[in-house]
């Protein structure tokens, strides 16, 4: 999402509208960041960041109340004629009779909300950052097993859906089947479903399922950090697959590299518990330890002290 419209971010944070704009549905806002026009108070509007959302605090409140009516007139008048997305009041703090005639003058939205200030501040930039992160969608299924994340990805008809159906059976939970919308939150990424097809399955030969009213509500979740994709795949004769685990491959997603394994599917391959135990071994390689490189340093090690002992031996 680039932006998002200021009656859509009122209707999300439920905001008090003491007055709107004619255009709220209009004004884009594009940046999660935030202003509090402590400054333009003061009187000095060279960098006003006029294009992010003002806030008005407690601390700004009562130093606007402590300056003259006319001062205060004129200080409003100014920050209100650039083309602010809309003024925030913080904490119930009351609204001065002049924003209210400004903001009719200039076509400014004046909001309020009842929330102290560092709160709604923290509230209303993880909300933003969270709607104008970059998204992507991708064809899949996304369910959390063991606390993690695990995307599930092939071909149509491998059993992607069949294998998340399995896993919600062993008690763990569905985020998303067939499209999986996936945002980029700094340096993590989040997936979801779409409102659309939230908690549905489609499972072929029976059709589309509800797996909260299946299941019930704990098996299934809004959304959930990828830490693993796995990728499944018809079983190839002529492809050599990894049987050790040394070699990690990644996938690139939205500019962040994640862990990839890639699953051969044949009949009598237990899918889902490979799954599980692939969340497992990826749990421990991020706490430091990786069966393989220990497999590999014991073998290294009997290799040396053989030759060792073969030098005695001489």
């Amino acid at each position: 999402m680039e932006y998002i419209t200021l009656d859509k971010l009122i209707e999300d944070l439920k905001l008090e509208v003491v007055y709107g704009a004619n255009n709220m549905d209009e004004v884009k806002i594009t940046g999660s960041d935030v202003n509090r026009p402590g400054l333009q108070m003061a009187g000095y509007f060279d960098k006003f960041a006029y294009e992010r959302v003002q806030i008005i605090g407690n601390v700004e409140w009562h130093f606007f109340n402590g300056l003259s009516e006319e001062l205060r007139y004129e200080r409003t008048k100014k920050m209100l004629s650039f083309p602010i997305p809309a003024l925030v009041i913080s904490r119930d703090l009351p609204i001065f009779p002049e924003m209210i005639e400004l903001a009719i003058q200039y076509n400014r939205s004046i909001l309020r909300t009842n929330l102290p200030t560092t709160k709604f501040v923290n509230e209303l930039i993880n909300h933003l950052d969270y709607l104008l992160a970059p998204e992507m969608t991708v064809h899949g299924v996304l369910v959390e097993v063991y606390g993690m994340g695990i995307l599930i990805i092939g071909k149509s008809g491998v059993g992607k859906s069949e294998t998340a159906l399995e896993l919600v059976k062993r008690g763990h939970r569905l985020v998303a089947d067939d499209a999986v919308e996936i945002k980029r939150v700094e340096d993590e990424l989040r997936g979801q479903a779409p409102d659309l097809i939230r908690h549905f399955m489609e499972i072929r030969g029976i059709g589309i399922l509800d797996i909260e009213r299946l299941y019930g509500v704990g098996a299934v979740k809004k959304n959930e950090f990828i830490d693993l994709v796995v990728e499944l795949e018809f079983w190839d004769e002529t492809k050599e697959y990894d049987r050790v685990g040394l070699d990690e491959d990644c996938i690139d997603l939205l500019g962040i590299r994640v862990q990839k394994l890639i699953i051969p599917v044949r009949p009598g391959r237990n899918l889902a518990m490979i799954v599980e135990v692939a969340a497992r071994n990826t749990r421990q390689k991020k706490l430091g330890y990786n069966a393989a490189e220990e497999l590999n340093n014991r073998i290294k090690d009997q290799i040396k002290s053989r030759k060792r002992n073969k030098i005695e031996d001489l």
